[in-house]
């Protein structure tokens, strides 16, 4: 998987991308357990990305969604036993 931000808040800790190889757009949030900070990458439908294109921020409530893992089932990659945490 090959992961390209078009867009990213360092105010409010999210980015929003492309995966280069199936072209599915996504949201991801920043995570950490008791090993690592990583991220969690969240897909989310054509056109949505489409609808806020000229303003990604506008995006924010779908990270506020993730963090609250209300759209688990739309995880890129599952997470193992030890989820991080939002941050």
């Amino acid at each position: 998987m090959k992961f390209r931000d078009l867009f990213f808040s360092k105010e409010k800790y999210f980015s929003v991308g492309v995966e280069e190889e199936t072209g599915d757009y996504y949201v991801s949030i920043p995570v950490s357990n008791q090993k690592a900070d990583y991220e969690e990458y969240y897909r989310i439908e054509k056109s949505l990305f489409n609808k806020y294109q000229s303003d990604l921020s506008q995006l924010e409530f779908v990270a506020d969604e993730c963090r609250k893992r209300l759209r688990d089932e739309d995880l890129i990659v599952k997470p193992g036993s030890d989820r991080g945490t939002p941050i």
